[in-house]
């Protein structure tokens, strides 16, 4: 998956680099969200799209930097976020499911 797709100016860009590039626009993005939502509620909130765009956000540059780059920094920076994300998901349906009981 390290062909190119198609280049723009000096920017080649691959397959992975597309799943990098949503990664971080899912990962960042997520902040919008957030912000959105506590606007709403007037107090801090974070809904549950946060968290799953924090953790598929994860996910994407978890195999952007092991497939795409091989890059250990990488891999590291984004491994504790997704199981931070994936555990706060976990808790928020699970809370969820016992409120409506």
């Amino acid at each position: 998956m390290d062909h190119e797709l198609f280049t723009i100016g000096h920017w080649m860009v691959t397959p992975w680099k597309l799943i990098g590039y949503t990664g971080v626009l899912l990962f960042g993005g997520r902040w919008f969200v957030q912000l959105i939502a506590s606007g709403l509620e007037k107090k801090p909130t974070f809904p549950r799209l946060f968290w799953y765009m924090s953790l598929v956000g994860s996910v994407c540059l978890l195999a952007y930097f092991t497939f795409g780059k091989n890059d250990s920094v990488g891999i590291l920076s984004n491994l504790f976020p997704a199981c931070v994300a994936g555990y706060n998901l976990f808790l928020d349906i699970t809370h969820r499911r016992r409120a409506a009981t």
